[in-house]
Order: structure tokens, then C-alpha cells, then sequence
């Protein structure tokens, strides 16, 4: 918490000028007080009401201190359960993911490593689901029902082809449904699909006003791939989109960095982990990279991803909730000093 008045602070210490004023007070109106004939009658009477007397002006006391406080501006970090914050995961489901070096295979070893992230996660934040291998895929739009998830995590279909990049411009299509995004659009030539004369003519992609990487805290994008770009846009080029839209993205690398594991048919470059990409997508967007090699190391990164995640915060001046609640309190003051003592003073 910091304060954007703090000068205001140094009115703090002279309240503790009120307690003595209402001491002095008390006593002199004593002083001043008629006797009773009986004064052992009046001071049994007055035993249980003691307290009585002197809480409307300790509320009245804490509701000034509240609002000098108020005064000062103060902002802190807030935690919003009720803002929107969407989690991506996009996963690798190329034929590389049958690989057994990671046990019992790649794709199940993520499968259950994503399981697990699920269970780990915040009820409040969304998660959405994109799978890539050749092409990329929304296997699941964002939602908070986890069964729908680990249903569509069940459901993974290996592919031939690594598209990196287009995993990454959907996962954002996802985010910012109202930017316009395309994939086909943005797409190399040779790969994109011809249009019908009879396609309506789509509106052009939102300019955006870039951000600084990293900024955005309602939503990230969980990225894991177990080699390199085959096809589609290019991985980089797709990372500065997330990093101009302030989107972390955090990487996990998965299985062999060296690529000898060689099939049959000559695919062992394709089968090697591109880590100086994919550590660059991780740095240029604000998020962080993680190589697992083993099925335990991807559930121990997932399980820290989990915790990087949480609902979104943001810093926030408490000055009018805190007048507002000092404000009840001196209304309780008066109310009590009414009720008890027939006086607001």
C-alpha cells in the first residue's frame, strides 16, 4: 500500500491530542456534577453502564482517524474475483507426441500434466483450449467447467505438422474476439485457402495501439510443444502480437533439446526441440520458459504455472470506501450517544 497524499499522515499523531481533551472534559464535569444524597446507590447504578459512556466517542475518535487516512489517498493492490480473467492452453498434438521419452508418451504425460493444471487453478478464471499440430484447432472455448475441459483434453487426435504460430493468433482470436483477428488472414500465401466470390466481405482487422509486454493481467496463454515450426505463421511474428496486446505467454518446452529421436522415416529434425525459439517467444511477451523432460518435471511446471495464474488485481484508491465506511462509523457515534446517553456530545 502506498499513499498519493502522505504529507496528510502527519495529522495522524494530533489526534492523540482528543483522548486527553475528553479526559479533561470528563473531569471538569465532575467537578461541576451535583451530588446525589447517596452516592454508593448512583455508583452500583452506574457500574454496568460504564462503557456505555465512553464508545460513542472512541467510534467517533476511530471515524476521524479513518477519514485523515482517507484523506491521505491511499491505493493498494486489490484482488478482483469478479473481473474476467481467461487462461489459454495451446498444445502440441503432432505424431512427434507419440514419442515415448517422455513416459508413458508425450501427448498422455501433457494430458495429464493439463489435468492436473485444471485442478490446481482458481474456480473464478476461464480456461480455453486450442490444440495445433499442422493446423490449429479451438477444441474448447473459454469457460469455468472444468469437465468440458478434461473431456476435450481426452479427446486429442494426433496430426502431421508443427503451426506454432498459428496456435498462438488463435489462442489471441480467442482473447480478443473483438480486434477481428483472422488466422487465414495472416497466414503465409502458399498455405491460405481461396475465397468465393460469394464470401461476404470481412470487416479489417482492429488497429490496436501496441502496450508493454506483459501488461495485460486478464488473460495469458500456456503454450507447450515438443519441437519446432513447420508450417503457418511465423512463431515470432505471432508472439509480437501477444506482446503488443500485453499477453504473457509461458512456454514448455517438452522432451529431447538434441533431436536423437530418430524414426524410421527421417523425421529426427522435426523432433527436436527448437528452445532458442520457443525461449524467445517466452521473453518477448513477459513470460517464462520451462523445458520438461521427464513427465514429473511437466507436472511439477504446470503445478507452477498454476500459481502464477490467479485472479486478476489491480491498484486501486481506497480513499472513498474508507471516508465512506469512517462515515457509518460517526453516524454510529452519534446514534449510540443518542440512544444511551440522551446527547451527541
Amino acid at each position: 500500500m502506498f499513499f498519493l497524499w502522505p504529507q496528510l499522515l502527519w495529522l495522524l499523531p494530533a489526534l492523540a491530542l482528543l483522548p486527553a481533551a475528553y479526559v479533561w472534559l470528563l473531569r471538569r464535569r465532575s467537578r461541576a456534577a451535583l451530588r446525589f444524597s447517596n452516592l454508593g446507590v448512583a455508583r452500583t447504578a452506574a457500574v454496568g453502564r460504564q462503557w456505555r459512556r465512553h464508545l460513542p466517542p472512541a467510534l467517533l475518535l476511530l471515524a476521524i482517524a479513518g477519514l485523515l487516512i482517507a484523506a491521505a489517498r491511499p491505493v493498494a493492490r486489490v484482488p478482483l474475483p469478479w473481473a474476467r480473467s481467461t487462461v489459454m492452453l495451446a498444445i502440441d498434438v503432432s505424431l512427434s507426441m507419440r514419442v515415448s521419452d517422455v513416459k508413458p508418451t508425450r501427448l498422455a504425460a501433457a494430458q495429464e500434466a493439463a489435468k492436473l493444471f485444471l485442478s490446481e487453478l482458481p474456480k473464478g478464471i476461464e480456461v480455453g483450449l486450442v490444440t495445433f499440430a499442422g493446423s490449429s484447432q479451438v477444441a474448447q472455448r473459454g469457460t469455468l467447467d472444468r469437465e468440458s475441459l478434461v473431456a476435450a483434453i481426452d479427446a486429442f487426435q494426433m496430426q502431421l505438422g508443427t503451426a506454432v504460430g498459428n496456435a498462438i493468433v488463435l489462442s489471441l482470436a480467442e482473447l480478443f474476439p473483438e480486434q477481428g483477428i483472422v488466422l487465414n488472414d495472416l497466414a503465409p500465401a502458399r498455405t491460405q485457402r481461396g475465397r468465393s466470390l460469394d464470401d461476404k466481405a470481412k470487416p479489417p482487422p482492429a488497429q490496436i495501439a501496441p502496450v508493454p509486454p506483459g501488461s495485460y493481467a486478464s488473460a495469458a496463454i500456456i503454450l507447450l510443444s515438443d519441437g519446432r515450426r513447420t508450417t503457418g505463421v511465423d512463431t515470432l511474428e505471432a508472439a509480437k502480437m501477444a506482446a503488443d496486446r500485453g499477453v504473457r505467454i509461458h512456454v514448455v518446452g517438452l522432451g529431447t533439446v538434441e533431436g536423437d529421436t530418430a524414426t524410421p522415416d527421417g523425421t529426427a529434425i522435426y523432433m527436436k526441440l527448437d528452445e532458442p525459439t520457443l525461449r524467445e517467444v517466452a521473453r518477448l511477451t513477459g513470460g517464462e520458459y520451462h523445458h520438461a523432460g521427464t513427465a514429473e518435471k511437466l507436472r511439477s511446471v504446470y503445478e507452477l504455472l498454476g500459481s502464477r495464474v490467479q485472479v486478476e488485481s489491480r491498484e486501486t484508491e481506497l480513499a472513498g470506501m474508507l471516508a465512506l465506511v469512517s462515515a457509518l462509523v460517526a453516524l454510529a457515534a452519534g446514534v449510540l450517544s443518542m440512544l444511551w446517553l440522551g446527547r451527541t456530545h
